[in-house]
């Protein structure tokens, strides 16, 4: 389903002659000089479904402008990491880049609210807030301090723990040492738990694992497959504990050299690329989780979320956790919207 940030774009640049023109006749005419090369960082592996993901909005773009627009997709951080690689983006050395959501809470705050552990309860919920009104803030300010236009929301999705030892309660969590994101909420939801979180860079959690400096770490289920980690982590438990975008961000200066008369056509390509990406994700979670069960002798264990998140909230709230009163409104009705 096309969004509606996508839909008022069209709207805006609704030139439905001009650009059936340019896509045909005024087309054939154009000198290769004038293709327009983009090049896109991701930092995700190259056999992941961001990476996937990337490629297929650049299949999609290709396709929406006759060949205009191409875009080369470098993955597996070849150009950098993902604040290395935005940095590069905010001044225009980089076309298009993909970070995850909490990247981006360095220069925009307020983004912080997404990095809530149990913000939501069902990916539709995660879809609708980036899709719908959470979406609108997070372009109008990125666009505004970093001089960068949201493009799209690829996704890593629900974060689940991968564990050398079973976790099947919230008493299984006491003493363990789980590697996280450099995020306080997060950070704080496995305190909440009895764990000990460890922030450290993605790069170190196998060797951490291996060497015991870690208990367990935590990602998409896909991401225990990718990475290895079934090889010293032979237990997931699905916690559900958090969902994290992939922001696709596009700098000024890539923007400003598509047409006018594209751009409309250009982002309906995208938000295609985006939506296939998400559907990659969740057959690759499940793909992952069946060739560890069966081929590996991974154990998945289910918990009890509510406890979870009951433990959280009790941590959260004496932390005094508040979020910017416009973000709020804009994630509760794009909850109250999608139950």
């Amino acid at each position: 389903m096309v969004n509606k940030r996508i839909r008022k774009t069209a709207v805006v640049f609704a030139a439905a002659g001009c650009l059936a023109a340019v896509l045909s006749g005024c087309q054939s005419s154009r000198q290769e000089s004038e293709v327009i090369h983009l090049k896109m960082a991701v930092a995700d592996a190259d056999n992941s479904a961001q990476a996937d993901g990337a490629r297929a909005i650049a299949e999609e773009v290709e396709k929406a402008t006759g060949g205009q627009i191409q875009i080369e997709v470098l993955a597996g951080g070849t150009l950098g990491g993902e604040r290395d690689t935005v940095e590069l983006a905010m001044l225009g050395g980089i076309d298009i880049v993909t970070c995850a959501n909490s990247v981006l809470t360095q220069w925009i705050p307020e983004m912080s609210i997404l990095d809530q552990p149990y913000l939501f309860t069902n990916e539709t919920q995660a879809h609708g807030a980036v899709d719908g009104p959470v979406g609108d803030l997070i372009e109008r300010e990125a666009l505004d301090k970093l001089n960068l236009h949201v493009i799209g929301y690829m996704e890593s999705g629900f974060r689940n723990v991968f564990s050398k030892d079973p976790i099947e309660s919230i008493e299984d969590f006491h003493g363990i040492k789980i590697r996280t994101m450099q995020n306080p909420y997060h950070m704080a939801a496995f305190e909440s738990f009895g764990a000990i979180p460890t922030a450290m860079a993605a790069s170190e959690q196998f060797t951490a694992l291996q060497q015991g400096t870690i208990d367990a770490c935590e990602n998409a289920v896909s991401n225990c497959l990718n990475n290895g980690f079934y090889e010293v982590t032979k237990h997931i438990t699905y916690t559900n504990h958090a969902f994290v975008y992939i922001l696709v961000n596009m700098s000024d200066h890539a923007w400003n050299r598509i047409p006018e008369e594209l751009r409309p056509a250009f982002l309906e390509a995208v938000n295609r690329g985006y939506q296939t990406e998400r559907d990659l994700l969740k057959q690759a979670n499940e793909d992952a989780a069946k060739v560890m069960e069966e081929e590996m002798g991974v154990v998945f264990h289910d918990i009890d979320v509510t406890e979870l998140q009951q433990a959280y909230q009790v941590l959260a709230e004496k932390k005094g956790y508040t979020f910017d009163p416009e973000w709020q409104a804009a994630v509760d009705t794009a909850i109250r919207e999608n139950p």
